[in-house]
């Protein structure tokens, strides 16, 4: 388990309040260490990213999750802006996605994404996707730009 002087700061860019509700709710029981923020749509999320919200600063999140069908500006996009920003491309981006489009799932690759996970379809898989996140993705990993103790 990695030890951070400071939470993991996650953006969960996602449209739908209920799958909002179960990532928070899953991390929250596994007990991640994790500062969540929540944009829902694309262009929200970006703002966030870039100019904070509320009138707060700007908020680098340490880990992205990020849905594909998103309103006002869509995940693709969202994906393909943050890739092409030297100062953000570094903040690895997970795809949630319900899509199993190949096209897609390409598309979500090449703009470099670091992973494309299919959205669980029940609670126990929704669990059991979470717990695989945050063993890698936080007990693992060494995250790009997180201080530690």
């Amino acid at each position: 388990m990695q030890d951070y002087d400071r939470d993991i700061r996650i953006l969960i860019i996602e449209d739908n309040p209920g799958d909002v509700r179960l990532l928070r709710d899953a991390l929250k029981e596994l007990k991640a260490p994790v500062e969540i923020r929540v944009a829902p749509d694309g262009a929200e999320g970006l703002r966030v990213i870039y100019n904070g919200n509320s009138g707060s600063e700007a908020w680098h999140p340490d880990l992205i999750f990020l849905d594909l069908n998103l309103p006002k500006v869509g995940g693709h996009e969202v994906l393909a802006r943050l890739k092409a920003d030297p100062d953000k491309r570094l903040i690895p981006v997970i795809v949630l996605s319900s899509s199993r489009a190949e096209n897609d799932i390409n598309r979500a690759y090449e703009a470099h994404a670091n992973a494309y996970i299919r959205k669980p379809t029940s609670l126990d898989d929704l669990m059991n996707a979470v717990r695989g996140l945050k063993s890698f993705w936080i007990d693992t990993v060494r995250l790009p730009n997180v201080p530690d103790i």
